[in-house]
């Protein structure tokens, strides 16, 4: 590809450099290693030649609380098969709740509806309790405890406990409809379901009630339901569900006491999480609790640079697997910071608030949020100090060049903005940023250390340019331990491996960079393939999301006289119309910023985008639509009424 800048947007001081986590990891790493390994690439280098020597000393030197054992990694050029510390034992929630003391632990923020704070000492009391209660519920190890909670200090809290005895943690948001509940939870058989009377968004009281009793009634595994207050309805809520008490109830009669901690093996079980379910019923992909910690807490100490006394925040909802990467930060010693309901509301400016009034040094986010304030026409590094704030990460869907710009012109020069890309699927990232390089306009700054990226051709041969299928070589911690009720491993399989024998294929068209960073290009399973021609539609969103009039758009292929032609659906910013010359100003556009074989065959504007639960456009749902098939599950997306602006078009027929 060729480069559009000259210049890194961001470069980090040699003082940065020579101060991170990753630069003190090196140096070890180099002592083990023998030779010098200076700067991240040697490292990286290292990570994935000596996989063994790598994750032993990311065991010690991210201080994880366990029995190590002798032996690092079994079996591993199997894919699936390897195991990585197969004599480990350990237990996650004792990791996270190393810290104790007065100071904060998690602070939450609901909207300007709601408020609290816990210090560790307090978080570990509430666990302790929670802990005692789910035991005399009948919860033990390898049980499930389903929840469908917004992001608030309980939901921690029970994650955390459930963690502790060894049960199997499963949530969801509690804006999901009945039928996306049911078809999560009802395969996996809970024995406890933790809910909400409600929640706040955008400043309205939304009660869920109605909804709560079929999918009480019908989650027949579930031996006690819990119903958490958020509108002061909890008591009230929990006496027209079936076996459900308010949790002031389900915890009176224990008192907090010194916590135990069941350790397990490295793979014992830890979360159930849900693909999006757009194509089909979602699948249940189960995560080990070795795993999982051990990646995230590389990830939150080394990659992003997080330690005791940073303040963490990602906004997120419950339903997306950066709740479960959030949580993981406590494990690093930092200060949780949770927001729930709208990022908008009460104004725009909401997050920057918070990140202000508490001290945010590590700022989460979604590369749609950040469109969103762009649009807007927010400038926070003139409205709020930010000077606390070290980094922002984005993820979720690619992030747009400009967006990279706006961030430096508009949010803080000096900051570290890292673009990060993984998946539910392995509850973590493949690529994603590096406190000891540059950021370039438009790319993810790297692969994560221990991980063996490649980006494949047709025929799995690794490409150094171009665009292919990222995954990775080599077998990681982080991978599932499969997928529930799939007994074979059949289903896992086929969704990894099945491609190319030992590889895992995560789904993502991505190309390397000349700076070694990383660029994706949307879904492979999504990719346009005009005349033979694969194209990846984040291409195509860069340029027209940059344009004034549209305020965000969703292309797909649709099979037409034998081959398949481009369609950009798009949608209008209030008073803007998609006449001949804004047709016309959007495939210019495409065709300089792209290439001509990016350019639609068809622009149509539509009122609405739909889009999973967290935030994602569903490219493979609307096409299933404009080709006249079915889409299950519908339950799955946030606004599932939107499919049908898709249906029996007249702009496709001709």
């Amino acid at each position: 590809m060729t480069d559009k800048s000259d210049a890194p947007l961001w470069t980090p001081s040699p003082d940065r450099v020579a101060g991170s986590a990753m630069a003190r990891f090196a140096k070890v790493a180099g002592e083990r290693a023998g030779r010098p390994l200076d700067g991240f690439r040697a490292l990286h280098a290292w990570s994935i030649e000596d996989r063994e020597a790598f994750w032993d000393l990311v065991w010690d030197f991210c201080g994880i609380v366990g029995e190590k054992g002798g032996r690092t990694l079994e079996n591993g050029d199997a894919m699936p098969g390897a195991r990585f510390f197969p004599e480990a034992r350990l237990n996650f929630a004792e990791n996270l709740l190393r810290r104790s003391g007065d100071c904060d632990a998690i602070v939450f923020k609901g909207e300007d509806k709601a408020a609290a704070r816990l210090s560790w000492d307090e978080l570990r009391a509430l666990v302790s309790r929670i802990q005692q209660a789910l035991v005399a519920a009948g919860v033990g190890e390898g049980d499930r405890v389903a929840a469908m909670l917004p992001n608030r200090p309980e939901t921690v809290a029970f994650m955390l406990a459930t963690a502790s005895i060894g049960a199997i943690w499963s949530s969801c948001s509690p804006d999901f409809g009945e039928r996306g509940v049911l078809d999560r939870f009802g395969q996996i058989e809970p024995k406890v379901f933790v809910t909400v009377d409600g929640y706040w968004y955008a400043g309205k009281r939304i009660e869920i009630a109605a909804k709560l009793k079929p999918i009480v009634d019908q989650l027949t595994s579930v031996r006690k339901t819990v119903v958490i207050s958020y509108l002061g309805a909890a008591d009230e809520v929990a006496a027209g569900l079936r076996d459900a008490v308010a949790l002031d109830a389900f915890l009176d009669g224990f008192e907090a006491k010194e916590l135990s901690f069941e350790r397990l093996p490295f793979g014992h079980p830890l979360y159930v999480m849900f693909s999006s379910g757009t194509t089909g019923v979602p699948k249940c992909i189960v995560h080990s609790a070795g795993g999982t910690l051990i990646q995230q807490l590389k990830e939150h100490v080394l990659h992003c640079d997080v330690g005791e006394g940073d303040r963490v925040f990602y906004f997120t909802t419950c339903g997306w697997m950066m709740w479960n990467w959030l949580v993981a930060g406590l494990g690093a010693g930092a200060t949780l910071l949770l927001y729930d309901g709208s990022p908008f509301h009460p104004t725009p400016a909401v997050l920057f608030d918070f990140a202000d009034e508490e001290a945010m040094t590590f700022f989460g986010t979604s590369a749609k949020w950040i469109d969103g304030v762009k649009k807007q026409g927010l400038r926070p590094r003139e409205t709020h100090s930010l000077k606390t704030v070290r980094a922002m990460a984005s993820t979720g869907s690619p992030l747009a060049e400009s967006s990279f710009d706006w961030v430096y012109e508009a949010v803080k020069p000096d900051m570290q903005l890292a673009s990060i890309s993984g998946g539910t699927d392995i509850c973590s990232c493949f690529v994603l940023g590096n406190a000891m390089e540059p950021v370039w306009r438009g790319e993810i700054q790297g692969p994560g250390l221990g991980l063996a990226i490649a980006t494949l051709d047709d025929d799995g041969k690794p490409l150094a340019r171009g665009k292919g299928e990222l995954s990775c070589v080599k077998a990681f911690p982080a991978m599932p331990i499969g997928f529930w009720n799939d007994p074979d491993g059949e289903k896992y399989r086929a969704a990894y491996f099945d491609r190319f024998p030992n590889v895992w294929v995560h789904g993502d068209f991505a190309e390397w960079t000349e700076h070694g960073g990383i660029i994706i290009h949307g879904r492979s399973d999504a990719t346009l393939n005009p005349g033979g021609v694969r194209i990846g539609t984040a291409e195509i969103y860069a340029q027209v999301e940059k344009m004034e009039e549209i305020v965000e758009a969703l292309c797909i292929g649709q099979e037409h006289d034998g081959d398949v032609r481009v369609v950009l659906f798009v949608r209008l910013k209030e008073g803007a119309a998609l006449d001949d010359d804004l047709v016309k100003r959007v495939k210019l556009k495409i065709r300089e910023g792209a290439s001509p074989r990016h350019v639609p065959a068809k622009v149509v504007a539509v009122a609405d985008i739909p889009r999973t639960k967290s935030g994602k456009i569903v490219e493979l749902a609307v096409r299933e639509v404009v080709h006249g098939r079915p889409v299950k599950n519908k339950e799955a997306l946030a606004n599932p009424e939107a499919l049908d602006l898709f249906a029996g078009l007249e702009e496709l027929k001709g």
